[in-house]
């Protein structure tokens, strides 16, 4: 038996990890996650720790760098462009590019790609617009949801955080992707930084960690490979 609890409002992919990312109409998902999505990373290169990750903690300003896959469909083996602030647009190997995040936060940085993608627990992240307007009533002001790097925002009524432990399938039965979904996102100071600025708002983590246990959206792995489209309709297995 299943039941439709909403449809697929947005479909992100994240080919860099900390930099923005591109918006898709059809996302494949595989084993591992989504193609494409967390593939590169930089680290810090003289960092020794279990997260090495180099990332928006360190320089606000990745956030403002939007990367893109030339060949979207073949992520695995595609360069990568990114689109700075000031509007270039250069190669994700170019030495200037890593010059520039080193200087600004003052360490040495070291690019990697990782084909299973690089992600701090788990594959997949998903929301809802009910989950978002919650927060928003929270917090008494419109927030931008791409401050959250969700991969899947649904459109429902129902929290995502509802769906915990439940399996969610994605448009047609032969076609679709089938996840698994898991625990609440943990969130960090991440969330603090504007998309469209990369300034910061601390006040906004503190409404996600007192009023949503520092939650927002939920996790979720692969539990069968398929497409997930813009649009598809998004049904909980029982």
């Amino acid at each position: 038996m299943t039941r439709i609890v909403g449809h697929v409002r947005a479909l992100n992919r994240f080919p860099v990890k900390s930099m923005a990312g591109e918006q898709l109409d059809v996302a494949e998902l595989d084993w591992q996650g989504i193609e494409g999505d967390r593939q590169y990373a930089f680290i810090r290169a003289d960092n020794r720790t279990r997260f090495p990750w180099f990332t928006a903690r360190e320089v606000p300003a990745m956030v403002l760098h939007r990367a893109r896959f030339a060949d979207p469909g073949k992520p695995k083996t595609s360069m990568v462009t990114v689109e700075t602030p000031d509007g270039a647009s250069v190669s994700l190997h170019d030495p200037l590019l890593k010059a520039g995040l080193e200087a600004a936060a003052g360490e040495p940085a070291a690019l990697i790609q990782v084909a299973r993608g690089i992600y701090d627990s788990m594959p997949v992240s998903i929301q809802t617009s009910a989950g978002h307007a919650a927060l928003e009533a929270a917090h008494g002001e419109a927030l931008d949801i791409m401050r959250f790097r969700i991969n899947v925002i649904v459109e429902s009524d129902v929290p995502a955080t509802e769906w915990r432990g439940r399996r969610l399938a994605f448009g047609d039965e032969e076609h679709g992707a089938v996840v698994q979904c898991a625990d609440p996102i943990a969130r960090c100071v991440i969330v603090t930084i504007d998309p469209e600025t990369g300034t910061r708002a601390p006040r906004i983590l503190r409404t996600v960690a007192q009023d949503f246990g520092n939650r927002y959206g939920i996790y979720a792995g692969p539990a069968r490979p398929g497409l997930i489209r813009l649009g598809d309709p998004v049904r909980v297995l029982d």
